[in-house]
């Protein structure tokens, strides 16, 4: 199964038509907003692939008062691969391999107790003041469906990191007393 990449959203964003590189880093950064923006080289580096693999092909130039600036479309193989994307379930993650665990884990192994709940405690203020940040999108007037929808997702997501922030801080002595007996 694929997990989601730069290329899916790419062809799906090529499936309205044709466009250029700065055309699909604007309609990325405007249609996923809570995501990290796509940097320019990222965007030409994955048409590069996506051209190569025959997923997307060039349409034409167009020169808008400013250097060329290539256009592509997708091909039937990539709306083929782009529907296989879309339909396949994302799998529940098999191992934990959050980097808040980790630090939690090797900070009592090489730190000790009182470092890993340091660690906790400016963690969950972290978390705390994104949540506000999210909260606040929710609620501005200016915020699109897609705005709430995203930051709906990511409260949920801090939210559990919250919870197991608090429960691994109440079991913090007992984990440390079985890392390092």
């Amino acid at each position: 199964m694929a997990a989601m990449s730069t290329s899916h959203v790419l062809l799906g964003l090529l499936a309205g038509g044709p466009r250029h590189g700065y055309e699909l880093k604007r309609s990325h950064d405007d249609r996923l907003p809570q995501a990290k923006p796509l940097a320019f080289g990222q965007v030409y580096a994955t048409l590069g692939r996506l051209e190569r693999d025959g997923l997307v092909e060039q349409s034409g130039q167009d020169r808008d008062g400013g250097p060329d600036r290539t256009s592509y479309v997708i091909t039937e193989a990539g709306r083929a691969r782009l529907g296989e994307w879309l339909t396949e379930v994302e799998p529940p993650a098999p191992y934990v391999t959050s980097a808040l665990f980790a630090k939690v884990v090797v900070s009592l192994l090489a730190s000790g107790e009182r470092v890993a709940t340091e660690y906790l405690v400016a963690q969950r203020a972290a978390h705390t003041t994104r949540l506000r940040e999210l909260t606040a999108v929710k609620t501005d007037s200016a915020a699109t469906v897609g705005d709430v929808i995203a930051a709906d997702y990511a409260i949920a997501h801090l939210d559990a990191d919250l919870r197991w922030l608090q429960t691994t801080l109440l079991r913090l002595a007992d984990l440390n007393e079985e890392m390092n007996p």
